[in-house]
């Protein structure tokens, strides 16, 4: 499990407001969270070396692009062996119409989140790049009729450590 960093509240305010809006300037950033243009620089740079800050994302709406189906597809491979899932993650995530992809526990393997054109692009991909592969056990196919992003992602407070350390506790 990857080590986390200790953060204060500036850096915490910092990250917050740059999931909000990545493209903030630094100026405007600094503004808003009470520091030195030059002090928020600093900071956004080290979020970034410590590794807090992976990168910037473009977002792009599938809709517009032609692909305004979007499914989950719970995938079950047999049988599950490293030779096997290794291929497996390299072909899908070059599939266009994947959008993300998870290895699971489970009775399912993975998760995979892909926008297609329309029903008919779906039952495609289903069957051509999935169920044909030999070690594609089962796939469900669920629609998403709506998504909502959700966040900003920030660590647990001490309140909610101290809470849930104290509730281990009465097992």
């Amino acid at each position: 499990m990857a080590e986390s960093v200790a953060l204060d509240p500036v850096d915490l305010h910092i990250l917050r407001l740059l999931q909000n809006d990545a493209r903030t300037t630094y100026r405007d950033l600094a503004a808003q969270v009470g520091v030195a243009a030059s002090t928020c620089l600093d900071r956004v740079t080290r979020l970034r070396r410590s590794g807090v800050i992976l990168g910037h994302q473009l977002r792009l709406d599938p809709a517009k692009l032609g692909r305004g189906l979007e499914a989950l597809l719970s995938v079950q491979v047999r049988p599950h062996r490293r030779d096997l899932v290794g291929p497996f993650v390299d072909r899908i995530r070059a599939l266009p119409e994947a959008l993300s992809l998870f290895h699971l526990t489970g009775p399912e393997d993975f998760l995979v989140h892909v926008a297609v054109a329309d029903p008919a692009d779906l039952q495609r991909l289903v069957l051509d790049e999935f169920t044909a592969r030999p070690e594609v056990a089962r796939v469900e196919t669920r629609l998403i009729f709506q998504q909502w992003a959700c966040g900003p992602l920030l660590p647990p407070t001490a309140e909610a450590v101290g809470a849930r350390d104290s509730s281990d506790q009465s097992w």
